[in-house]
């Protein structure tokens, strides 16, 4: 029996553009905002999405105000796509690498210590030597970007803890030490350190649920003698280092900080920092990779950089460069 001429294909069909320009209006939530980043109109990108929902035969997003949210079958096909365009940049990156031409854009996670005092000073040496190569690095709490690399919005992440998620590759960076931050005219100003029974009293400001900074201070209490975070006078969470600080200086408790965060606090002598008796609260680093994703000539270039960069100790900070 002959067979119909379009027996064994999807009535379903659409390109890679099409597929990019959805995923885009996904991730920023916007049309508009959607439409400034592939560099068209927003009418254009209302026409292609409404095309592309023609085709499917079926409505991928839901406009909730000025808010754009998939639909079930649009969460589907965002995730369905993700590996495709993955594919498509990896095959644009290894052509422009054949032929010589190191370019394109790569998008990466910072958590906040690595991502507002690290990172900045590595990019600009990353610049030097690929000058051609775009870097887009997007800063939030630990949990988030390990989030943003597992659905594909960032290729690369560094972040302040290591996650237990057996889908990501790890790779330590840079050393880390949590310091005590108090006021210059704080009782212990001028000591070396502070016992753990002396913690139980003090108001503390806390960072927001996600920071790798209070994932790893948690570990480090709870190893010593079980009490964790919970025990302690909690006066105030905060969502940025930058924040903590400046609650520290205006009183509002202490707070345990990356000693990377301190640089110009301590130059101008604003606060001190104090350790805690015992064992020293380190840690480091890490960069992150999805296991189950090819990484594109790009990402492969700046996870090396940023190895290259590991080898040769902890970057300058941001602080310490204005502090100079």
């Amino acid at each position: 029996m002959r067979k119909g001429r379009n027996a064994g294909y999807s009535r379903i069909d659409f390109d890679l553009r099409q597929l990019e320009i959805f995923c885009k209006v996904v991730e920023m939530e916007s049309f508009s905002k959607a439409a400034s980043e592939v560099c068209l109109a927003q009418a254009s990108v209302s026409e292609r999405v409404a095309n592309l929902e023609r085709m499917v035969g079926t409505r991928l997003l839901d406009r909730l105000g000025r808010m754009v949210v998939p639909t079930r079958a649009g969460e589907r096909l965002y995730q369905q796509a993700q590996p495709l365009l993955d594919m498509k940049r990896a095959v644009c990156q290894d052509m422009e690498g054949f032929l010589g031409v190191q370019q394109g854009e790569l998008n990466l996670g910072g958590s906040t210590i690595p991502g507002e005092y690290l990172l900045p000073s590595v990019l600009g040496r990353f610049h030097d030597r690929f000058p051609a190569v775009g870097v887009r690095l997007e800063i939030a709490d630990s949990v988030r970007i390990q989030e943003g690399v597992l659905n594909g919005r960032y290729e690369l992440g560094v972040v302040g803890s290591r996650s237990r998620d057996s889908r990501l590759i790890h790779e330590a960076l840079w050393g880390d030490e949590l310091v005590l931050a108090v006021r210059a005219d704080h009782r212990w100003a001028g000591r070396e350190s502070v016992s753990r029974e002396e913690l139980f009293g003090e108001p503390f400001i806390l960072r927001e649920e996600g920071s790798g900074t209070q994932r790893t201070l948690e570990d480090h209490l709870r190893e010593a003698d079980g009490r964790g975070l919970d025990t302690l006078r909690v006066s105030a969470r905060l969502g940025t280092s930058t924040a903590v600080k400046e609650g520290v200086k205006a009183g509002l408790g202490v707070a345990f900080l990356s000693h990377h965060a301190l640089a110009t606090e301590t130059e101008q002598g604003t606060l001190e920092t104090v350790r805690l008796e015992g064992r020293r609260m380190v840690s480091d680093f890490f960069m992150i990779r999805d296991k189950r994703r090819t990484a594109s000539p790009l990402c492969r270039t700046m996870a090396s950089f940023l190895a290259e960069t590991a080898r040769g100790g902890a970057p300058e900070t941001r602080d310490s460069r204005s502090a100079t």
